[in-house]
């Protein structure tokens, strides 16, 4: 992987985050990107992360040894023309969408498939932009790869040894497993998501004390419901078929749910829960998903000025970097609260530590 020259179309918080991966890993390659807006590639150029601001059709992708599409769906097959009679012969192009089928339909049309694999880095944030961007985002997330027909095995060998290199887990499977794959574990969760919070929007009083009170598990389970209206108004859009089908078995299930909660003794409803919990207690622990675990904890704060300033000095010192911090109004606990949140697993238990050995109270949640 010496001497890499890697492109981006498109360059918000999947792109810029790939391509501060690869900066870290691969400190030597050469980062070139467009994007319609100049901002975030100018921030980027300055931040040392790309080398060369390209402009929309620009000669010097033909240099690239990968191209990453990071533009909406239609914005990538827009390029296609382009890219298919300026990309170099063995250029690997590649996407991040959430949905893989239209865009291997697009790709097969113009008979691109050996040179295209798919890709969908499982990883992601309720914020968005290059400003969002991280080179740990993709640390131990899956990193699904939809391979085009005719793809040779080095190349595909040779994608999967970079994706594994900005911390990535690669996992094959076919563009329509995938499509149906995401509808029911990151698709659907986003649409419940949306309709819980819009439940309570819709049943809470005058007084708003549902929203007063919406604090704690409500919250954690409805954090992506914050996720970008026009991506999720696109992905829907682009899987609506896989998506109506499973919305179809979901609301069985809700139906099921309903004639337990009716029933007098209450057995269907314990099955329920418990048949729930053991699978989900199955799971295993990595941060490997389409919706990321949230590295946090919640942490007791002394009634006394400058008690902020203490604890992030604390970490400062230790080398811990906060990705978010905020304070906790709505709570029971005696004295005021702060949610610390942390990039990484290893940064969050390293706090965890240090804190409860200056007798600091911390409260994790699984």
């Amino acid at each position: 992987m010496e001497n890499l020259t890697v492109g981006f179309i498109g360059f918000g918080l999947i792109g810029g985050s790939i391509a501060k991966a690869l900066r870290k890993s691969h400190p030597d390659c050469r980062i070139m990107a467009y994007s319609r807006s100049k901002e975030p590639l100018e921030e980027a150029k300055q931040d040392g992360v790309i080398d060369i601001i390209c402009t929309k059709e620009d000669p010097f992708f033909g240099a690239c040894d990968y191209i990453f599409m990071c533009a909406p769906v239609e914005s990538n097959i827009a390029y296609l023309d382009f890219l298919k009679e300026n990309m170099r012969p063995n250029c690997i192009l590649t996407d991040v969408g959430s949905v893989k089928t239209p865009i291997h339909e697009a790709i097969s049309a113009k008979g691109m498939d050996a040179c295209f694999i798919g890709g969908h880095p499982m990883a992601g944030s309720e914020k968005t932009g290059y400003a969002n961007a991280s080179d740990l985002l993709l640390e131990n997330s899956y990193y699904i790869l939809t391979p085009g027909e005719g793809v040779p095995e080095e190349r595909l060998t040779a994608f999967t040894e970079l994706v594994k290199s900005i911390g990535g887990i690669p996992l094959t499977m076919t563009a329509h497993d995938h499509d149906y794959t995401t509808a029911v574990i990151s698709h659907l969760p986003h649409v419940i998501a949306a309709t819980l919070v819009n439940a309570v929007k819709k049943l809470d009083d005058p007084e708003q004390h549902m929203k007063m009170i919406a604090a704690g598990g409500f919250k954690d389970i409805t954090r992506i419901a914050s996720s970008s209206p026009e991506m999720w108004q696109s992905i829907c859009q682009e899987n609506s078929a896989n998506i109506v089908e499973v919305i179809d078995d979901y609301i069985e299930m809700l139906q099921e749910a309903k004639a337990k909660v009716m029933e007098p003794d209450g057995t269907g409803v314990y099955d329920m829960f418990e048949e729930s919990r053991d699978y989900r207690n199955s799971f295993g622990d990595l941060s490997a998903g389409p919706i990321k675990k949230k590295f946090a904890f919640t942490c007791d704060l002394y009634d006394e000025p400058g008690g902020i300033a203490t604890i992030t000095i604390m970490l400062g010192m230790r080398g811990l970097s906060i990705k978010n911090i905020g304070i906790i109004h709505n709570r029971s606990f005696a004295e005021g609260a702060l949610e610390i949140e942390f990039y990484t697993e290893d940064a969050m238990q390293q706090a965890i530590e240090l804190l409860r050995g200056r007798n600091y109270t911390i409260y994790v949640r699984d």
